[in-house]
């Protein structure tokens, strides 16, 4: 199974707690520091962006957008990269969903392996996308 670099951190933002979880216990097994949580209001206060490889955001957050959120975070930090995940998969979700900024979509349920590899692309977005602006 692919890792990602140790000493990093993930945000993940999701509704069912169970989830929420599980993703929290893989990323951790893989050396990933992973900061959760369960709601809109707990993630735009406590979230630490400035420390964090990537985003990854339900798409439905118990009746707010997961897409929303997303776009909020990428007009605020371009380099940001956002990995969506839903339980609901549509075409036009899927689209939506990259007009907003996505950097990966991930239709539940996902093996361990995808999540991990969204994360690995995203890191190196962020890398690449921080490499360009010392240039």
């Amino acid at each position: 199974m692919p890792t990602v670099p140790a000493r990093k951190r993930v945000i993940v933002l999701d509704d069912d707690l169970g989830l929420l979880k599980a993703v929290g216990r893989l990323l951790r097994a893989q050396g990933v520091e992973a900061e959760l949580f369960s709601s809109v209001q707990d993630f735009q206060s406590g979230a630490e962006l400035r420390r964090a490889i990537c985003v990854v955001l339900d798409i439905d957050l118990g009746g707010e957008s997961g897409i929303e959120v997303g776009r909020q975070l990428v007009a605020k930090d371009p380099a940001m990269p956002v990995v969506f995940m839903t339980g609901n998969d549509s075409e036009g979700t899927r689209q939506v969903a990259m007009e907003g900024g996505c950097s990966t979509y991930l239709p539940k349920p996902f093996s361990a392996k995808s999540l991990i590899e969204a994360i690995e692309k995203a890191s190196a977005e962020s890398a690449g996308r921080n490499q360009e602006a010392l240039v």
